[in-house]
């Protein structure tokens, strides 16, 4: 996988410059899966694609719905490690990553978090608002936020969520126990985990009027969404300006990250909170009826496409994600790729791709 490593070697995550190397480590990748997984050459052959020739741009790439890779296990050859995503559809993702896969995830990682200012020398106290690791949880949000912790020395790691006899339990009172005793320190707190968790945090320090002033150089870190919460979610205006009140972390040290299991590059906002394209990846936002390429500035489904892997074939996915791409040359940042906006989700049923297409596509697949 030459061209993989030459793209993932970059040294700028946001140059714009390397399309040209992006597409042919797609076609590198494309056939190698089309050699090594007949599950995935029966779905291109289905889609009128056979080789790379026909891939000219990364859009031509045939898309796999998430909905499929739910039902079905795709595995091509052997593997180091497997991440799940975190079932609240009720079923899971698998994918598997190989040691090339790996290496060059966690290249993209450190040149990605050293872009950003997260990386750090100091050492920190973390609160974790997700899942504490346990042996019976092999979801990806639980194995990322654990490897996130190691961004910055970790004196200590608190976890908001517990595993009991009855299954996971949040752990609120414990959380304000250590702030109370963090508050008094000089050791920076950071935040990492869901920002669902977080908001009800803020939400029950205001219910009890009580506030904390963190150690300076403490940050809120997010990631995960806000899965089954996503009516009570809220806007980020309203979210800073509680993390503010509550725990005296202001917006400039908040930063935020987008992801999915079955596409493993890391999406960091911007301090404008803009979610660039790194030069690992590339996003096509499609018409939910024809599936047709859109448009900047136009809404959409998202499709994601990473040559990150070969273990399992997740060049192009299609989420369950509605989202506008923008043009982000005159971003103030200063990263000229484009930005992606996500602005809701929807159900599977609704989406072409994932239900009528899904049966299409799993045409002489056997599950």
């Amino acid at each position: 996988m030459k061209r993989q490593k030459q793209l993932f070697a970059c040294k700028d995550p946001y140059d714009c410059t390397k399309s040209k190397l992006f597409l042919a480590a797609c076609r590198e990748n494309f056939d190698y899966l089309l050699e090594n997984c007949e599950d995935y050459k029966k779905i291109c052959a289905a889609m009128g694609v056979h080789s790379s020739k026909d891939i000219r741009k990364p859009e031509d790439i045939p898309v796999i719905p998430t909905m499929l890779m739910k039902q079905h296990d795709f595995r091509v050859g052997k593997s180091l490690i497997t991440a799940t995503s975190s079932g609240t559809s009720g079923r899971v993702s698998h994918v598997h990553f190989d040691r090339e896969s790996l290496t060059a995830a966690l290249r993209m990682a450190l040149k990605v978090t050293r872009y950003h200012g997260i990386m750090s020398a100091t050492p920190c106290r973390y609160i974790v608002m997700g899942y504490k690791p346990h042996h019976s949880n092999k979801a990806a949000v639980v194995k990322t936020a654990y490897l996130t912790t190691f961004l910055a020395p970790a004196i200590s790691r608190k976890y908001i969520l517990k595993h009991t006899k009855d299954g996971y339990k949040p752990d609120f009172e414990g959380i304000v126990k250590a702030l109370r005793k963090y508050e008094k320190g000089t050791a920076p707190v950071r935040f990492m985990g869901f920002p669902s968790y977080t908001f009800f945090l803020f939400r029950l320090l205001e219910e009890r009027e009580i506030s904390f002033r963190l150690p300076k150089g403490s940050k809120i870190l997010l990631g995960g969404g806000w899965k089954q919460f996503y009516q009570e979610a809220v806007d980020k205006e309203t979210f800073y300006k509680l993390a503010e009140k509550t725990l005296g972390i202001d917006e400039r040290n908040i930063v935020e990250f987008f992801g999915a299991v079955e596409h493993p590059i890391l999406y960091t906002d911007c301090p404008y909170h803009h979610f660039h394209v790194p030069v690992y990846s590339n996003v096509v936002i499609r018409d939910p009826d024809t599936l047709k390429p859109l448009p900047l500035e136009q809404i959409g489904l998202v499709n994601l496409i990473t040559p990150i892997c070969k273990a399992t074939p997740i060049l192009s996915i299609m989420t369950d994600d509605l989202g506008i791409l923008h043009d982000g040359t005159n971003c103030p940042c200063g990263v000229r790729s484009p930005y992606l906006e996500i602005v809701g989700r929807v159900a599977p049923q609704d989406i072409k791709t994932c239900a009528a297409g899904a049966a299409e596509l799993l045409n002489g697949v056997k599950i």
